[in-house]
């Protein structure tokens, strides 16, 4: 099976050829950890989980290395507004990020380096730009010289002007080049710093991410991936920081970018009500997170990563009855290891074709349930299909009952104390009350079904 990406850089879509066979590396840029993470945070760790997973599927070895952004401006700025410490808030940012990514069903990366653990990595690749004079010293800022890489903007495809005004950086009489940008920047003795030959300061963003992927990868390196967002200017600047450190590198042979994400039809807004952190839809009750959670990925997974993806709740709806009716297909089977079938990863090899994946995965499902596809087998392929994917990762039985609609749990008695009072009913012979209790539970969505041996199960309805 050979796999095509996309590559920014070529803007083609181009058969994946590893640097090494037997080692794919792959870097994604994570999070900036000042506030919770939001669904637009989320599709990119989506994306990239299902490379993560497909590549496993493909390679004997996948090294998958996404930061933590804990130095920047927004961190100190909100750490200063609430009166807190920096470390207070990242550590507690990074704590919820990991809670949220977990309930999303993404793998952990390899390695997840932080910032604040590299600077002397940064000091050294900075210090090499300089004697290589890519970077000069200015009123004890660090800026990297645009006009000494050439094709500066090939990345981004923008041109002279449009870097320019399109840079979203200091405009600052100390620069040589107005799209010069910031590789280290002086501290207040206020402000967290670090000592270099530079003097007490910081790094600049783009440092942070071009001397982390060094570290672990060396100067040359298969996939970089983020959001479209960051192709420019963060990701330009870091091709452009590798590339005068190592004159003799490529840097990344493939550059991928996922699409942006609207909310509701719009653009994600708090003042238009439209602004979800990943954090409140998952909900506070471990059953909610777990249904929401998959839902949330099956929803982005049903819109292709290059493309613009519109968040709704109705969406989210959708896609959960699209799970329920896999898990019911899918039923109390437990495969052996599958690996997911020549449809699958055609279609997940053509550039990850998630959606073209799920149709595969719903015609099977169909097959099944009309009984014309050998149980097993097919089962197998389901399975296997949603693995790669990061779904259908509960048994049956924790996702029925798991799938309960928060109002059920608030309207009184819990799911299992009713059905304990319908036992006793049942057993006093009270078959009336038996009943009533049966017909409140399938009012609320909940089924029951009772085993020969006397117990009673239940799950959620469609």
């Amino acid at each position: 099976m050979i796999l095509h990406l996309y590559n920014t850089l070529h803007r083609a879509k181009m058969e994946f050829v590893p640097l090494d066979e037997e080692h794919v590396r792959v870097y994604v840029c994570g999070p900036t950890v000042y506030d919770d993470i939001h669904v637009g945070n989320a599709r990119p760790i989506i994306v990239f989980d299902v490379l993560y997973r497909l590549l496993q599927e493909m390679y004997p070895r996948v090294t998958y290395v996404r930061n933590i952004t804990d130095v920047d401006d927004k961190i100190m700025d909100r750490a200063a507004g609430r009166g807190e410490g920096i470390n207070d808030l990242t550590e507690r940012t990074i704590l919820q990020f990991h809670k949220d990514v977990e309930a999303l069903g993404n793998l952990k990366p390899s390695i997840e380096p932080r910032a604040t653990d590299h600077i002397d990595d940064m000091i050294r690749m900075i210090d090499v730009l300089i004697s290589q004079r890519f970077a000069y010293m200015a009123e004890k800022h660090v800026l990297f010289h645009v006009p000494t890489l050439a094709d500066y903007g090939r990345l981004s495809g923008r041109n002279r002007g449009e870097l320019v005004a399109g840079a979203r950086v200091e405009i600052a009489p100390y620069k040589k080049d107005p799209a010069d940008f910031v590789l280290w920047k002086p501290s207040t003795e206020k402000q967290v710093g670090w000592e270099s030959p530079w003097g007490r300061g910081r790094p600049g963003w783009h440092i942070e991410c071009s001397a982390m992927s060094t570290k672990y990868f060396g100067p040359d390196f298969d996939i970089h991936g983020g959001g479209e967002d960051l192709i420019f200017p963060h990701h330009e600047n870091e091709l452009a920081q590798c590339r005068c450190a190592h004159p003799d590198s490529s840097f990344v042979q493939y550059w991928l970018h996922n699409g942006y994400l609207q909310s509701e039809g719009q653009k994600m807004s708090k003042s238009t009500g439209n602004f979800y952190t990943v954090k409140e839809i998952l909900g506070e009750g471990e059953r909610e997170k777990m249904w929401r959670g998959e839902s949330i990925r099956l929803m982005m997974l049903g819109t292709h990563y290059r493309r613009s993806l519109d968040f709704t709740k109705k969406g989210l709806e959708d896609a959960k009855r699209k799970l329920d009716r896999w898990y019911r297909v899918l039923g109390d089977f437990k495969p052996e290891v599958v690996s997911p079938n020549e449809e699958v990863m055609e279609a997940l090899c053509d550039d990850l074709n998630t959606p073209r994946t799920l149709a595969i995965m719903d015609a099977l499902c169909s097959r099944i349930s009309a009984g014309r596809e050998e149980a097993s087998e097919a089962r197998g392929s389901l399975y296997a299909g949603a693995r790669v994917l990061g779904l259908l990762q509960y048994d049956n039985e924790a996702w029925f009952q798991g799938v309960m609609s928060t109002d059920a749990y608030e309207e009184g008695d819990g799911i299992e104390s009713l059905i304990a009072q319908r036992l006793a009913a049942r057993q006093e012979r009270n078959f009336d009350a038996a009943d009533s209790i049966r017909n409140t539970l399938l009012h609320r969505g909940v089924v029951l079904e009772d085993k020969p041996d006397g117990t009673t199960i239940w799950r959620r309805t469609t």
